[in-house]
């Protein structure tokens, strides 16, 4: 057995670590030292207490720290795969609350409303491929400086496939969107669609309209003469626009939800957006975001939640799938997100209206705060021109007459027509019957609590030019016992008398009920 021995002590004396020559900390010879790393004890001291410092700045988590808050892992882990069954996720309510928790550090929103808003948008885009409808977010204000894009360089980290940008090309996003929706987050897109700066996009204002449905495609011939090819190309994405208000074409605003964003007041603050920092900070939170949505998608896709009243056609369509969101979150999201959607949706109105719309809206708050049925021409285009934020004064540089206020509501099946009032016949516009407003009302403007057309009513009751009695009989209005005598009304020009009023509830008031009034027009017991 000598050889073996012989052979096991070369070995181990090939492998065996040789103390080190020279002091570890100042480098000098060990000399009889009896450290094997360590000329003297103080040098030991010196090396030990500054590797102890560094470990405790930098342990990686190693040992536990009160004071500091648990930070995502610098290599991701996504490595390692789907968590295992029965491992410990985050429930959607506190997903959702984290994310509203990390953009109100960075912004200071007009209401309470905004935030969650923009939690439940950021979370819909990692499932939009599964989502039908991708609704808008556009983020106005009137003046610079009011934290739009912030908006958008917080939202970048927190979205699924962001692609920030200020110009680009509908022939570049019908590339970018063949492997699936991406985010699209639009600054300055005031720029790009304001007619006063030369901005004519309407490839891009045609892809943004139909790109928010799932099933939207738009076809381009591909190739060179000799092999010409018809390819449609998805473009279905999620689309944040951003830009000064005024700018933006009625045709995307519909399909949006609408933030206004205002400048900040000197007392209100914020943290200051350093972008590494963010970076870093927001990748758990979209880690948390991204899991949680991707295991409720089924239950999001099929879901058919209740909305608020007044939220129908396109507004329900754009906040069915938020709302989805909310219920699957739970806790107190389900009734953030409807109180959200009311605000947006009902308490804002319609927004960006036609000049018709706008025209139809104002008769009828007139009609309402007189109290009547009809009004001749002459009188309804005063009153119009008294609207103090109303437009009728200067209509491309003209006063609205009765020309243009006949071709606008044409449009609505809405024509003027002869009205008895006061023995006299004029030309005016009625509530009821053919022609009339009361049509329009219900079908393009909102319900009101007061309706204007409370007169119709007494549909039966009102009498044209070819009534055999005089309108001032049987009221269409508010008919009251009123025994004072009728005042002299003026003709459609106004020259009679322009004190007095044209309008029918003045007749009404005067009138008598029809066993009390003669049948002599004007004629008072």
């Amino acid at each position: 057995m000598p050889d073996f021995t012989d052979a096991l002590s070369a070995i181990d004396a090939a492998i065996a670590d040789e103390p080190a020559a020279n002091c570890l900390e100042c480098g000098r010879p060990r000399g009889d030292s009896p450290s094997a790393d360590f000329c003297s004890e103080n040098c030991q001291g010196i090396w030990t207490t500054r590797q102890a410092a560094a470990k405790e700045v930098e342990d990686r988590g190693i040992t536990p720290n009160r004071d500091l808050p648990e930070v995502a892992p610098v290599r991701p882990l996504t490595w390692l795969g789907p968590a295992p069954a029965g491992a410990y996720l985050k429930p959607g309510h506190e997903v959702l609350d984290a994310v509203v928790a990390f953009v109100s550090r960075f912004s200071a929103f007009p209401n309470e409303h905004c935030a969650p808003t923009l939690a439940m948008w950021y979370a819909h885009s990692h499932i939009a491929d599964r989502l039908y409808v991708t609704p808008r977010l556009i983020l106005d204000s009137a003046e610079p400086g009011s934290g739009k894009t912030r908006v958008l360089e917080v939202g970048q980290y927190l979205v699924a496939k962001p692609e920030m940008t200020i110009s680009i090309t509908p022939a570049a996003i019908f590339r970018m969107l063949v492997e699936g929706p991406i985010t699209l987050l639009f600054d300055e897109i005031d720029a790009v669609f304001n007619p006063k700066t030369g901005g004519n996009n309407e490839d891009l204002r045609a892809l943004l309209n139909a790109g928010y449905k799932r099933t939207a495609t738009v076809a381009r011939c591909v190739g060179d003469a000799k092999s010409m090819n018809v390819t449609r190309f998805p473009v279905y994405a999620p689309v944040a626009l951003a830009g000064i208000a005024g700018g933006m074409p009625d045709t995307i605003t519909t399909r949006a939800i609408t933030i206004h964003m205002r400048k900040r007041r000197y007392d209100e603050t914020v943290e200051e957006f350093i972008e590494e920092d963010v970076e870093r900070e927001a990748a758990p939170v979209r880690g948390d975001l991204e899991a949680w949505t991707r295991r409720v998608a089924d239950d999001i896709a099929r879901a058919r939640p209740d909305r608020p009243d007044g939220v129908r056609d396109r507004a329900a369509e754009i906040w069915r799938p938020l709302l989805a969101i909310a219920d699957a979150a739970g806790g107190q999201w389900p009734e953030t997100a409807r109180k959200a959607c009311r605000h947006f949706v009902v308490d804002a109105g319609p927004q960006n209206v036609s000049t018709g719309v706008r025209l139809l809206s104002d008769i009828r708050e007139i009609f309402t705060t007189h109290g009547t049925d009809r009004m001749v021409t002459a009188e309804l285009i005063r009153e119009l021109h008294a609207v103090e934020d109303g437009p009728w004064t200067d209509l491309q540089g003209k006063p609205l007459d009765s020309r243009r206020l006949a071709k606008e509501l044409e449009r609505y099946s809405v024509r003027p027509r002869d009205v008895k009032v006061n023995g006299k016949t004029l030309k005016g516009y009625r509530v009821d019957g053919d022609g009339g407003l009361a049509d329009a009302w219900s079908r393009y403007l909102p319900p009101i609590e007061t309706a204007a057309t409370s007169a119709t009513n007494a549909t039966g009751e009102v009498n044209d030019t070819s009534d055999t009695e005089s309108v001032a009989r049987p009221s269409a209005t508010n008919a009251t016992h009123t025994r004072d005598p009728v005042a002299e009304v003026a003709d459609s020009r106004g020259t009679q008398n322009p004190a007095a009023t044209l309008l029918t509830s003045t007749v009404a008031q005067v009138a008598a009920v029809a066993d009390e009034t003669p049948d002599t027009p004007g004629e008072a017991r």
